[in-house]
This record gives C-alpha cells, structure tokens and sequence, in this order.
C-alpha cells in the first residue's frame, strides 16, 4: 500500500525558516544539491525510528503549483497511479518530472482541491 514518505513547506526566508525548526524541533537541514535553488532537506529523526518521515523546506516561488504544504506518496509505478488519480478525478498539475540519480514525481490536485505529490524511486533517474 502506498504510503506518505515526504513532506515539502514553503519559506519565504530559508534562513529563518531552517532556525525555526532546528530551535523548535531539533530538525538538521542539509541543502539538497540539484535540486531547486533552495530547497533544504530536513532530518526529523533517527532514519530507524518504526514511525515519522522526514521531508523538506522549499523557497515559496519554487513550491510547483501550489502555495501550501505537500505530502509526498511513494508508488511503484508513477505512470500507472498517473492514471490512477486522474481517472478518480484528479488534476495532474506537474506532470513526470525526473530527479536525476533519485527518481520521477508528479503532483495531482485531488477532488478537495489539496495538490498531493507522488514519488517512484530510481537510482538511474537521469
């Protein structure tokens, strides 16, 4: 069963942004090289832990297409639950985009209006 594996929110400081959350949380940001221009991994905890995902902060005028927080799904074929979404009435609203050495995503509006990230790994993304 696919399941949520990774969150994105949106900064307008990343500096600030990336204090708030080590101070209040004790999250640890590393810049994710390759990615968007900023755009900052956040460890939540001990990879080992039964429970909690880790995610990232990522500048506002970059979020693709949204404005708020997205949770990321991981699924084992991208093109079938493309299919999936948008026959369950979905909107794709950016389409398989490729994370060379990572994998593919695509981002869907769901029938509430809430824009939800899918993510297929794929270490030979390229």
């Amino acid at each position: 069963m696919p399941k949520v594996v990774h969150f994105e929110m949106p900064f307008d400081d990343s500096e600030r942004a990336n204090k708030f959350y080590a101070d209040v949380f004790g999250w640890q940001a590393s810049k994710f090289e390759g990615g968007p221009e900023d755009y900052y991994l956040q460890q939540t905890g001990p990879d080992d832990e039964t429970y909690g995902i880790s995610g990232a902060l990522i500048e506002r005028a970059a979020a693709l297409n949204r404005g708020g927080t997205l949770v990321v799904i991981a699924v084992d074929d991208l093109d079938a639950y493309i299919g999936k979404v948008t026959a369950a009435g979905a909107e794709i609203v950016t389409p398989r985009t490729v994370i060379p050495g990572v994998g593919y995503f695509a981002n869907f509006r769901d029938t509430e209006g809430n824009v939800v990230g899918m993510f297929m790994d794929d270490n030979s993304a390229g």
